[in-house]
């Protein structure tokens, strides 16, 4: 088995160093191979010359690495590139800044070998702006949310990535592709883990009125309405952004 890990990025350069060295870290047993692809959407800053000083650490290690810097049309663009690109049986998007356990691409490759599933995620470990944590589990549910799915520690069979490349709509389109998996009925399975760190800050925690109402309206309709879920969905997308305006 071949996993394949992409890491889109964009001015990332004081976050990338320990995403890759979380791919550096990996326990990579012998028959297990892995790759590793920087998609970096022309960054103003350090960002490919930070990636390039890892190559040789990376190469002795075994692990395929591929750095490609050039304009894109925003991150879901770059992950389909990303994905386009793979050569692994299996594909794993982290982005810049978050990280992966030792242990993660080990227990991906058991998980996909023992299962047979499409499709795994598992347990991740959120970090607050003052250094306090907390793990967010992973479950399947009829009644699923978003509250259940953790994107850097989801990882899907090479084939099934490549024919459903995400739509490129709005900020969740990474869950709608989950949702739309769920929907198909793919082989599904979670792992009661935790295999990454997530650091909040990013574009879907922004505080701000405006940018939560997008939010909501992008998970309602390119989440679940284009999924084919209910209108009452809506107060799903509505409370989510709430508890994170009041909790953070």
């Amino acid at each position: 088995m071949k996993i394949s890990v992409i890491t889109v990025a964009y001015n990332s350069g004081a976050s990338i160093g320990r995403t890759i060295e979380s791919v550096l870290a990996q326990d990579l047993p012998g028959p297990l191979k892995a790759e590793y692809l920087i998609i970096d959407g022309a960054s103003s800053d350090e960002t490919p010359e930070r990636a390039e000083g890892y190559r040789e650490r990376l190469e002795q290690k075994g692990i395929e690495y591929t750095i490609i810097s050039e304009p894109d049309g925003g991150i879901y663009d770059a992950m389909n590139k990303g994905i386009r690109m793979a050569k692994g049986d299996i594909i794993g998007l982290l982005n810049s800044g978050d990280t992966y356990e030792p242990d993660t691409l080990r227990t991906v490759s058991q998980t996909f070998e023992n299962t047979g599933c499409e499709l795994m995620f598992a347990n991740i470990r959120i970090y607050r702006h003052d250094g306090s944590s907390f793990v967010k589990k992973a479950r399947l549910r009829r009644f699923q949310t978003s509250r259940d799915w953790n994107h850097p520690t989801t990882f899907v069979q090479a084939d099934v990535y490549k024919a459903h490349p995400f739509r490129d709509l709005g900020i969740h389109d990474d869950y709608g592709f989950f949702l739309q998996m769920k929907r198909q009925g793919r082989r599904i399975v979670t792992v009661d883990r935790v295999l990454a760190g997530f650091a909040m800050g990013g574009a879907s925690s922004k505080k701000s009125f405006k940018a939560a109402g997008k939010r909501i309206m992008d998970r309602y309709r390119y989440c679940y309405r284009i999924n084919g879920y209910s209108r009452w969905y809506m107060v799903e997308c509505i409370a989510i952004e709430a508890a994170k305006m009041i909790l953070g």
